[in-house]
């Protein structure tokens, strides 16, 4: 258990030196990622979405691809 502790804050600590007073939120998706579960990342624009997912796959050796969905991807019916 302190292991994965310890794991986890050192990504924390490492994407807090990008992401800046989102403590919480980066906490959370740390522990999401690290119980295998998945994690959808929704706001307005501008708000650093991208930039988190981006520094938590380069803080923990994984591969980051973007996918843009808005609603205005499908046509209305």
């Amino acid at each position: 258990m302190a292991e994965a502790r310890a794991v986890a804050e050192k990504i924390v600590s490492n994407v807090e030196r990008v992401i800046v007073g989102k403590r919480r939120e980066v906490e959370l998706t740390v522990v999401a990622l690290m119980c295998g579960g998945h994690v959808l990342i929704e706001d307005v624009p501008g708000v650093g979405k991208t930039m988190l997912a981006r520094s938590i796959a380069r803080s923990t050796g994984c591969i980051f691809r973007r996918i843009q969905f808005t609603p205005t991807c499908f046509p209305p019916t």
